[in-house]
């Protein structure tokens, strides 16, 4: 009876097993026709870093042998081993394996499907772990930190910490600056430590998460804490499942410390320049209010997607008598019980301040200017996050290391396909609520397909709303709605293009943030924000993510066409799991390692 009850699993090992053979010896053999059949005809292989030293995405048969004939012979991929038993659900055959390069040790994700009679690899992760001799101080490997026996003028820990701090930045220059001293860039400054590469994180603030501390305070985060870990130290399993701002501040500040992240607060980095033929950064700092010149071989820009404000130029902004803040900079409600205010947006910020505002008794109006998408913060987390993030999922064995890899390995062009069931749900959960939302005027939207939220996110970064209360104040009219676009501004009010005139003693531009590469051209210069070209997007021709078609995040994590400077960023998931692959990139120059990068990202928007 058991042996019948495995003998399927043993049949779906062997199946397998044999495909991986065969891969290999084919990717040994160098028969890159060979290999390349191995794939369906509509197929995806994304690689982080171990074949392409890029993140990349190449499709189909002919995209698997353009990759493998840039790549096969430096890489020489060996010991291809499936490391779990694969799972079989409707027709796809899931395998985690592990591989090695010439240079490294990587894991990856395939799903296998029958075609035409034979096994073929559907979808393809391939990701690059660790770099042989070169692996991080950490488990087994962790340091002594004591240093037992008697020595003469031995340093304390501390001491060694002292000299450190001291030298860094005059007479020890960082390899990597990091501009940006938020999530982002303190999960990479971590890695960056832990890898052994002299760093150094800068960032404006006084203390590591004032960048939370300082905005409004009603924020939260609205992803939930499972999804939210930070590389190595995981939030504590009595974290609150959604973080408030200042208690996620302090865990910053906690991390930093922890973490020992070489970090210069009250810093601002005001000019950039790089010099090819030295292969190095001139970057002129202030550090609280000291002028000071660093010299990084690789600049960072950790500066966030949700760093550069854009603030509407409106006619009559110099004539308006009340105050009027980008929602980056709005203080709370507190002063304005009993004003008039209006919230010219209707995405996260927008509903965040306009609820706190209502809650302080302020008269509120939310202009909204376009079509927003809204899922319930409770519907998300249970049905969108919950299959990999979450109490279940852990106990189901599915770690966040694992449900990284899990979601990195499903291919952006079908990404869609697989978030569409979920908002099909979602839509008929909770159906009551859109019904009001609705009625009340408000406009909603599913995304230009159906796919909702994640890909909102992905492709253009806005036009959603995860909803933690205020949507009902909307659809009941405790918080007005206006529809249409801003034209001007009078001394006492904001006038609509239809002439509709809301009173206002308060306005707030919750109209979201610019591209990345904005930073770049205050920073560096426009020239070279222009060569680097648009940062984030994934070019699918929807609603503000113009086309061609990019297969990635655009210069995001990897190598731009800017020799040496790099982005790094998204929200608190991305910025773990990608940290890892741009630390490892920038280890290997550190070290001297070969990284010739395939299929280096086009430019095709400028901003």
């Amino acid at each position: 009876m058991t042996h019948t009850l495995d003998a399927p699993a043993h049949s779906h090992m062997q199946r397998v097993e044999r495909w991986f053979a065969e891969f290999e010896e084919a990717l040994r053999e160098r028969d890159v026709a060979r290999a390349a059949g191995m794939f369906c005809a509509t197929s995806f292989w994304r690689d982080l870093l171990s074949f392409s030293w890029n993140i990349i995405t190449v499709e189909d048969p002919v995209g698997v042998a353009e990759l493998l004939t840039g790549t096969l012979d430096r890489t020489d991929p060996t010991s291809f081993a499936v490391d779990e038993p694969p799972d079989e659900a409707d027709g796809v055959t899931t395998v985690w394996f592990t591989f090695q390069t010439a240079v490294g040790r990587g894991r990856g994700m395939a799903r296998l499907v029958e075609e035409a009679g034979q096994t073929k690899a559907w979808t393809f992760l391939t990701t690059l772990q660790e770099l042989t001799g070169y692996e991080e101080s950490r488990g087994a490997r962790r340091p002594i930190g004591a240093e037992h026996g008697v020595k003469k003028k031995r340093l304390t820990w501390l001491e060694r910490r002292q000299r450190e701090e001291a030298e860094l930045g005059t007479s020890v220059q960082p390899y990597v600056l990091v501009v940006g001293g938020g999530q982002g860039g303190i999960a990479l400054g971590a890695r960056l430590r832990q890898l052994g590469v002299p760093s150094l994180v800068v960032d404006k603030h006084p203390r590591p998460g004032d960048q939370w501390r300082g905005r409004y305070k009603s924020l939260c985060l609205h992803d939930p804490v499972w999804y939210d870990h930070l590389p190595y130290l995981k939030f504590p399993d009595t974290w609150p499942v959604f973080s408030p701002k200042d208690k996620m501040g302090d865990w910053l500040e906690s991390y930093v410390e922890a973490m020992e992240v070489p970090y210069w607060s009250s810093t601002v980095a005001t000019k950039a320049s790089y010099r090819a033929d030295q292969g190095e950064w001139t970057v002129e700092v202030e550090r609280d209010g000291d002028p000071l010149t660093l010299r990084p071989k690789h600049l960072v820009m950790a500066t966030g997607m949700s760093g550069k404000p854009n603030i509407p130029v409106i006619p009559g902004q110099e004539v308006f008598r009340g105050d009027q803040q980008h929602s980056s900079a709005h203080p709370g409600p507190d002063a304005y019980a009993g004003k008039r205010c209006v919230v010219i947006g209707s995405n996260n910020s927008a509903f965040d301040i306009s609820g706190s505002l209502w809650e302080h008794d302020a008269d509120v109006t939310m202009v909204q200017r376009s079509s927003t998408h809204i899922v319930k913060s409770e519907t998300f987390t249970q049905l969108a996050l919950g299959p990999l993030y979450s109490e279940q999922a852990l106990a189901a064995g599915i770690t966040t290391e694992k449900a990284d890899l899990i979601f990195a390995s499903v291919p952006y062009r079908i990404m869609h396909e697989f978030q569409r069931p979920v908002y099909e749900e979602i839509k008929e959960r909770d159906a009551e609520f859109y019904e009001r939302l609705e009625k009340a005027g408000f406009r909603h939207d599913w995304g230009d397909d159906g796919s909702g939220l994640a890909m909102k996110y992905m492709r253009r970064g806005s036009g959603y709303y995860i909803d933690v209360g205020a949507a009902d104040l909307v659809a009941n009219g405790d918080v007005k709605l206006a529809l249409g676009q801003v034209v001007r501004l009078t001394e006492d009010a904001v006038v609509l293009d239809d002439g509709t005139e809301l009173p206002a003693d308060l306005v707030v531009y919750a109209t979201g943030y610019g591209s990345m590469n904005g930073w770049v051209a205050d920073l560096i210069s426009q020239e070279v924000a222009d060569t680097v070209g648009k940062v984030w997007g994934l070019g699918s021709d929807t609603t503000k993510d113009p086309g061609p078609w990019e297969g990635e995040q655009r210069n995001m994590w990897k190598p731009t066409q800017q020799e040496a400077l790099w982005f790094h960023g998204g929200n608190l998931h991305q910025s773990r799991h990608y940290s890892s692959f741009l630390a490892l990139q920038l280890k290997a120059r550190y070290e001297g390692i070969p990284t010739p990068v395939h299929g280096l990202q086009p430019v095709h928007h400028l901003c």
